[in-house]
């Protein structure tokens, strides 16, 4: 079993309209712009972060917004939702604050003991805030929401698939135990995790599979401290029997991809050398900041990428 992975590093998602994801996400949300540059293989299309900060490993949520890109169809062998963990008794404020800027489907519960609110973004995207009480991790609180409520970073994810065997069994590889149960749904979790240390399971044997689009979950990135641990979860993975990529330089992280048996594509980050490698830290997400390779498209994507404020 891995002992090198940390947690969650980032949720990559898909957009339908950049302008509309960045107000979501730094309007309403209350999280941090921490990068803006561009997809490394389209490089016409944005992609946003969003964090703390910082956007420290555990809170960053990462956007491709591709115009008018078609609504993903849920289902099957994807990511179905991403939680965020913000302070116990919050969930008041924050039921009023979405319900009045217009986020849809809300639903208050209870959810492995946990208070839990359901909503949607802009696109339809299915996420959750979970009050955690013994969060600790810092806040972003210049978004204009306070301190007793602002978005600490992820809680978890849930994963919805046919079958959970196999995947279970790379989970417990990757170090995280099954701790709960409720209803279809398995809770893997690591002992001592970075904060963003919780993956949900669901099985659903008969719906159809997931038909990615708008709102749909590109993919999750798990964190390790360096290159050398990420060596180690590589090697691993491949003594396994995964087929993973090479090392890929990120700029503001290295990566790795392979794809799980349940259909959802997974990586493995670096921490290193994070967000401030080419931008102050007072000045995060101000700046389109392009890879080398596309350093001579500046000129044409400046004028020709959507403004975001």
């Amino acid at each position: 079993m891995l002992d090198q992975i940390n947690g969650l590093h980032h949720v990559t998602s898909m957009a339908s309209d950049a302008r509309e994801n960045n107000r979501f996400f730094t309007e309403v949300l209350g999280l941090r712009r921490v990068k803006k540059t561009v997809n490394f293989d389209a490089p016409d299309v944005y992609h946003l972060y969003y964090g703390d900060e910082v956007g420290t490993p555990g809170s960053v949520m990462t956007y491709f917004p591709f115009p008018g890109i078609r609504k993903g169809r849920p289902g099957t062998g994807e990511v179905s939702r991403t939680a965020f963990s913000v302070p116990d008794g919050a969930l008041g404020f924050w039921q009023e604050r979405l319900s009045a800027k217009g986020a849809g489907e809300l639903t208050i519960g209870d959810v492995f003991g946990a208070k839990t609110l359901n909503f949607s973004g802009p696109d339809g995207d299915a996420f959750a805030l979970v009050e955690v009480p013994e969060d600790r991790r810092a806040a972003w609180t210049a978004g204009g929401i306070g301190e007793d409520q602002a978005i600490r970073g992820f809680h978890s994810v849930s994963m919805r698939l046919r079958d959970e065997g196999a995947t279970a069994e790379l989970l417990r590889f990757m170090g995280f135990d099954p701790v709960d149960t409720y209803g279809d749904t398995r809770r893997f979790a690591l002992a001592n995790g970075n904060g963003a240390h919780v993956v949900d399971v669901e099985t659903v044997s008969s719906a159809r599979h997931a038909d990615q689009g708008a709102g749909s979950v590109h993919h999750i990135a798990f964190s390790v401290a360096d290159r050398a641990a990420q060596a180690v979860v590589r090697k691993a993975l491949i003594d396994t029997g995964y087929q993973v990529t090479p090392v890929i330089d990120r700029d503001y992280f290295w990566a790795i991809y392979f794809r799980t048996p349940g259909g959802v594509l997974f990586e493995v980050a670096t921490n290193e050398p994070g967000f401030d490698r080419d931008e102050d830290t007072a000045h995060l997400g101000e700046a389109l900041k392009l890879p080398s390779q596309h350093a001579h498209l500046r000129d044409y994507l400046e004028t020709h990428l959507q403004a975001l404020d």
